[in-house]
């Protein structure tokens, strides 16, 4: 008798060769603790690791392996965008860099669990974004419920909806790029709209790489003010690697807000404030990644939105041939222009929140303005480009009236009768074509007697012979 099956992982997914394809339940269990629990102990260690290496790099730093366990905790919590309270002071600005790392793990764990599962179509990969959902759910419940972390807080309902929202969005982009979700959502929209949100993806990461080449060329002309931030807040080998983990973590946040200076409303810090047309001075934090940010304003700032304006006309370039109907090319610039300002809205409140209570805080951007300056920024050149750039739709010619359907007996009957009227019109012709009886006496060639004139008298008759006169 057969006690152990053995399973084998065939090219499209893991099944039971016993089964006729059936998933293995054993084998599938496993992918589905590998998609669920691997990214969150992975992000897990990764966090404990760089807080290890930053206490035991630190001169005046203890390091202890409880300590950095415990620690662990909220710092992964941090990662997605949970936030914590320190010695009671709130910190909701969290570094995004983390968050994209986290995402990207959950991510990848699902397509990889996706394809092992043979998953084919976007429905059956419901169970395992659940499942992902509801691990990092209870996992952030569980951090927030039963750390011990001295002095450090996290509000239980926050760590159990953000980290599940979050990780279920990279799961469900991660399994649909394994599973056709991609294809199916391009049959499930209008081909113009898929065109938009394409356009869109673009708009938006063009504002971005516009925020990072601003804040970068900033960065570069105040590298003076780099080295002196290094050399007074965190002297020595230990603490500037410290101080340079952190400014990296912070740097999408710096570029979300080179977003947002850029397209004209700017961000602020505590009672400081930058914008294209408005400046207020205030104390700045001391990181070298916000060692850019201006001590006074320029005249020159507005020139600055020419960036997005020149974003925007590339968009509509690219699209000058997308379609011959100008409205519909002015409906895709539409769509990519409001892609750009939900994707503004979604960056500027996550790199914004808490910092501590103090003169830094809150770090804030204004979603709303920028989220309507990004999509005038995307949809006015880019309309007008794509308007005047492209071809122009001919107006179709009006379509012959068709004739009217006859039924079938009706037809026929029309058709007899038009034989019928062929047949009389023959017949009306033949006997037109006969030629006239001839006259025998015409024939011979005598001359017709000439008939008596009736109107000449005739002596009345009596039977009797005329007598000689």
């Amino acid at each position: 008798m057969q006690v152990l099956t053995s399973y084998r992982r065939s090219g499209k997914g893991v099944t039971d060769p016993g089964h006729r394809g059936e998933r293995s339940p054993v084998v599938r269990a496993r992918v589905f603790a590998a998609a669920v629990l691997g990214p969150i102990v992975a992000g897990y260690v990764v966090v404990a690791a760089l807080f290890g290496l930053v206490t035991a790099m630190a001169p005046a730093g203890e390091f202890a392996i409880g300590g950095v366990l415990r620690a662990a905790g909220p710092g992964w919590l941090a990662a997605y965008q949970v936030p914590v309270e320190i010695a009671g002071r709130p910190l909701g600005v969290l570094p995004l860099l983390a968050t994209i790392g986290a995402l990207a793990l959950v991510a990848r764990s699902a397509a990889t669990a996706t394809r092992r599962l043979g998953y084919a179509e976007p429905g059956a990969t419901v169970p395992l974004i659940a499942a992902v959902t509801s691990g990092h759910a209870l996992a952030g419940l569980g951090i927030a419920l039963f750390d011990d972390s001295a002095g450090v807080r996290v509000e239980p309902l926050s760590a159990f909806a953000v980290p599940a929202v979050l990780a279920g969005v990279a799961a469900a982009a991660g399994a649909a790029s394994q599973s056709g979700g991609a294809a199916a959502v391009r049959d499930y929209l209008d081909p113009l709209a898929v065109r938009g949100l394409r356009a869109g993806a673009l708009g938006l990461a063009g504002l971005l790489a516009v925020g990072a080449l601003v804040h970068t060329v900033a960065l570069v002309l105040a590298s003076g003010t780099i080295r002196q931030l290094f050399a007074a807040n965190a002297p020595g080998f230990g603490s500037g690697a410290g101080m340079l983990l952190l400014s990296l973590g912070y740097l999408p946040n710096a570029v979300v807000g080179g977003l947002a200076f850029v397209t004209g409303p700017g961000f602020s810090i505590g009672s400081f404030s930058a914008g294209a047309f408005s400046f207020t001075g205030g104390p700045v934090p001391g990181l070298p990644v916000l060692a850019g940010v201006p001590e006074h304003a320029a005249p020159w700032w507005p020139v600055l939105m020419l960036l997005p304006a020149g974003v925007g006309a590339l968009l509509g370039w690219s699209l000058r041939r997308a379609d011959e109907n100008p409205f519909a090319r002015l409906r895709i610039v539409g769509i990519a222009g409001a892609l750009v300002g939900f994707g503004c809205v979604l960056l500027g409140t996550l790199a914004g929140g808490r910092l501590g209570g103090g003169a830094f805080d809150p770090v804030s951007i204004p979603v709303g303005l920028v989220s309507v300056a990004a999509f005038g920024w995307i949809a006015v050149p880019g309309g007008l480009i794509a308007w005047f750039a492209g071809p122009h739709a001919r107006p179709e010619p009006a379509p012959e009236p068709e004739e009217p359907e006859v039924e079938p007996e009706i037809e026929a009957e029309l058709e007899n009768l038009d034989a019928e009227l062929e047949e009389l019109e023959s017949e009306a012709e033949e006997e037109a074509g006969e030629p006239a009886e001839e006259d025998p006496e015409l024939d011979s060639g005598a001359e017709p007697e000439d008939e008596p004139d009736d109107s000449e008298e005739q002596p009345p008759t009596d039977g009797k012979p005329d007598e000689p006169s």
